[in-house]
């Protein structure tokens, strides 16, 4: 095995995570990387002026030549001229984007014209927990601003490049699975892994069929165990469910752990307080985001007992707002519905109504817009249950 892939030497479990997130303009820079390439995306991406940015993307989607089938025709019902758009505040101008059209659309037609045709590539889909799944199509260009995200987050969070991970979450149609690409070639990283299906279990919880829920949990408990208890692994990648099963059944594999790495809308502070606690100082990372944009989680501040985030700027953003009224931004310190924006040169989105709610958060001088804090379910039905996510 080269020197740039060895994995041999154990993280140390005992070193403390970062202090804190690096400023905005700074990537977190670690002669640890040293061998492998090192971008520096995020410098450029957090410089960008947001309104700037506004303009090119809607411009890029609807450039009568080259621009998104979708959107091009939808201009004309549009009671504006979007490229008449001069600030990011206007994009509530085009209302809430309406997510059925995800769930039957080809998601190619969203994909500006300027990408080479005939497009390749991976289709992704939505967790389905209100319906049947809603589907994007993800460019190379997407897929590497979200793993470049993803590497900036290992590295604020204090996660060793080149050891072993264990990925116990969904695959197959989920974006959520390519974090094993993420943390294999982007972080030189051994990955094992454990699939997870969330539209399986969330019908089993629809259906009121709570002890087949249960035992598939524990199908996917003693796969994670099998990987722990048999093989040498650093760090595990899962959802704050899954994590808490974990946690309360084998408390000894959980304590045993470099860090844990955690993606979902289920994690409350006590929660992270009680993992952190079981990890004894080890890195205890957290994102929150879905099929169409992601957030990378901020230190907790235990005086005010918040997990915040912030999103993956500046081709997605996200806002808190009144849920009676999407186009309304709350106070900072204020609950409400989060919306998500996605500014992408290759998808736009605007105005995403998500099913989940925050606090708004405001990252001063650290972030370039609004981050969200405290996310958890607008509602939680048995109609729609987030399952182990």
């Amino acid at each position: 095995m080269s020197a740039a892939a060895d994995t041999s030497a154990p993280a140390d479990r005992t070193a403390s995570p970062a202090a804190g997130i690096p400023p905005a303009r700074v990537v977190p820079t670690d002669s640890r990387l040293a061998g492998l390439p090192h971008p520096t995306l995020t410098d450029d991406w957090l410089a960008q002026d947001i309104d700037a940015w506004t303009r090119r993307v809607v411009r890029r989607h609807f450039d009568p030549e080259d621009g998104s089938p979708y959107w091009l025709a939808r201009a004309g019902e549009l009671p504006f001229d979007p490229r008449d758009i001069t600030r990011y505040d206007e994009l509530v101008e085009f209302d809430a984007f309406p997510l059925e059209l995800l769930r039957t659309a080809d998601p190619t037609t969203l994909v500006p014209q300027a990408v080479p045709r005939p497009l390749t590539g991976r289709i992704w889909e939505s967790g389905g927990t209100t319906g049947t799944p809603c589907r994007v199509y993800y460019t190379e260009d997407m897929l590497v601003h979200r793993g470049v995200w993803r590497r900036w987050s290992f590295l604020a969070e204090g996660f060793e490049p080149r050891r072993r991970w264990l990925h116990a979450a969904p695959t197959g149609p989920h974006l959520i699975g390519n974090g094993c690409w993420e943390i294999s070639e982007l972080y030189a990283s051994v990955v094992y892994g454990v699939d997870m299906d969330p539209r399986w279990i969330k019908r089993l919880i629809r259906a009121g069929r709570l002890a087949d829920a249960g035992a598939y949990t524990d199908h996917l408990l003693e796969q994670i165990t099998d990987v722990l208890t048999t093989q040498r692994v650093d760090y595990l990648n899962t959802t704050p469910a899954l994590f808490q099963v974990l946690v309360r059944r084998r408390p000894e594999l959980a304590a045993a752990l470099a860090g844990v790495r955690l993606s979902g809308t289920q994690i409350s502070p006590a929660m992270y307080r009680e993992f952190a606690g079981i990890l004894g100082g080890a890195p205890c990372g957290l994102s929150y985001g879905n099929t169409f944009g992601n957030a990378a989680g901020l230190p907790y501040e235990p005086d005010h007992d918040l997990l915040p985030y912030a999103p993956n700027y500046p081709q997605v953003t996200m806002a808190v707002v009144d849920k009676t009224d999407w186009r309304r931004t709350v106070g900072y310190g204020e609950g409400g519905q989060v919306r998500l924006t996605v500014l992408h040169d290759d998808l736009f989105l605007p105005n995403v109504l998500e099913r989940d709610q925050a606090v708004r958060y405001d990252a001063g001088d650290r972030w370039p817009s609004d981050g969200v804090a405290n996310v958890r379910p607008l509602q939680i039905a048995q109609s729609a249950p987030e399952g182990l996510y």
